[in-house]
């Protein structure tokens, strides 16, 4: 049996750009709180062998996302849940004056930053 407290400080960036603290990991997958700030806008990826599933917490944003040919742009605010499968080009970005705050559920676990890809979104990114 586990348990964890969020970290007061970030752990690390994911490759899209968000700043990521570790929560719980297992055999079947992990769980990060993500954070972007106020007017960002992250690179756009798509995972090779993990599927996400977020749950927003606080700010305001929106994702876009493509999977063979069929595309969606949601908006993102507290309460909101939405899924990545494997394969799906993904991008993401914050457009209010308070960060955007969401939990992100990998299964399997993260391998690490080789898992992603970039991709062409449609928002220029404001991270490199």
């Amino acid at each position: 049996m586990k348990h964890t407290k969020l970290p007061e400080k970030p752990d690390a960036r994911s490759p899209a750009g968000a700043e990521i603290r570790f929560i719980m990991d297992g055999d079947t997958g992990n769980m990060i709180h993500s954070t972007v700030p106020p007017g960002q806008v992250n690179r756009a990826t798509r995972h090779k062998t993990v599927s996400e599933f977020w749950h927003v917490l606080e700010g305001q944003g929106r994702i876009w996302r493509e999977k063979d040919g069929v595309e969606e742009t949601v908006v993102l605010e507290a309460g909101v849940s939405i899924d990545i499968s494997v394969g799906t080009a993904f991008q993401y970005r914050c457009d209010s004056d308070q960060p955007l705050k969401f939990i992100c559920i990998s299964m399997p676990p993260w391998p690490g930053d080789d898992e992603a890809d970039y991709v062409e979104g449609p928002w220029s990114p404001s991270v490199s």
